[in-house]
């Protein structure tokens, strides 16, 4: 994508499905019970299936090397994130209640669905395998230490689900399928990429849906705390534009930073709300800055993207 005008329409697209998911939950045509079942659909049925055809490609020492730096890349900044996050929770005045989900807000960025659909936009199905590699680390983080963060308990985690989950499951079936010396065979290619297409629309409309949880009285109070907008700066702005010393020190391709610093730089993940909600934290106040970072994020994404082709 050598423009930002595709990349801009391409954007209003993906937030053209989260308004339609938006007002298919406010007139009732989702429910609670379809946020749970989309949410299933997407993780355990659309993505591992997008995930397997997008990593059927032919096999190259220099997308091995592309594979380890993006592991490398969300390492650093996942590392430097926590600090951060760390940081802002010690030195902040909050609840204990909210303590917890100020730090996941930090953390974790909604790296499951707007940032797939980021990345298959701007490199299509290379895009999804690059994601894969980056995510990878953040699969494993988000189901321990976001979990920790809640419960400062490690017998609270279940490990086997952590590995033996239809993502991680996909991941590793798409790198046993890149080092095979065969491919899928023509059907199962086609209904893998017939199926993982559907992950895209699928999760923007789910993530719209998920919005409606947020109400207008809570965007209006939290509008006026500065943590909210110190969360969206922190969140959006500064945690992947951390990656301009690793541009200047290191021969990194164009795609591989585009996708890491695209992919650090996605809105708060709605899947700490899930967690406050189930361990006793501020679901509220974390559904709100979700919300925010969430519309924020369509200025800020552009943003990123022109910044990076300023460097490039």
């Amino acid at each position: 994508m050598n423009t930002m005008v595709p990349f801009l329409q391409e954007m209003l697209a993906l937030y053209g499905m989260v308004v339609i998911g938006y007002l298919a939950r406010k007139k009732a045509i989702l429910n609670t019970h379809a946020d749970h079942t989309l949410t299933q659909l997407v993780l355990c049925i659309t993505l591992p299936a997008l995930i397997l055809f997008s990593m059927d490609i032919s096999f190259s020492k220099v997308l091995v090397l592309d594979m380890v730096i993006l592991v490398c890349l969300s390492v650093y900044i996942l590392f430097l994130a926590c600090v951060i996050g760390r940081f802002m929770r010690k030195h902040s005045t909050l609840s204990a209640d909210r303590e917890s989900v100020l730090e996941g807000l930090i953390i974790f960025g909604n790296q499951g669905f707007l940032g797939y659909a980021v990345a298959y936009i701007v490199f299509n199905e290379v895009g999804i395998v690059y994601a894969t590699m980056f995510n990878v680390v953040y699969l494993i983080l988000i189901w321990t230490y976001g979990i920790y963060l809640f419960v400062r308990s490690k017998d609270t985690i279940d490990w086997k689900s952590i590995f033996i989950n239809p993502g991680i499951m996909a991941v590793m079936g798409g790198v046993v399928i890149f080092f095979a010396p065969f491919s899928w065979p023509h059907p199962v290619s086609s209904l893998l990429e017939s199926i993982g297409k559907m992950t895209i629309p699928l999760s923007m409309i789910l993530l719209g849906s998920l919005l409606k949880n947020v109400t207008s009285n809570d965007i209006v109070i939290y509008l006026k705390n500065k943590l909210m907008w110190q969360v969206a700066a922190v969140k959006l702005i500064i945690i992947p534009l951390l990656f301009i010393p690793v541009i200047y020190l290191f021969p990194i391709s164009y795609p591989l930073i585009t996708i890491a610093v695209l992919i650090a730089g996605m809105p708060s993940a709605p899947t700490i709300s899930i967690y406050a909600k189930k361990y006793g934290g501020d679901a509220q106040f974390a559904s709100t800055v979700v919300f925010f970072t969430t519309t924020a994020a369509f200025v800020t994404i552009p943003l990123l993207f022109f910044c990076i082709k300023l460097f490039y």
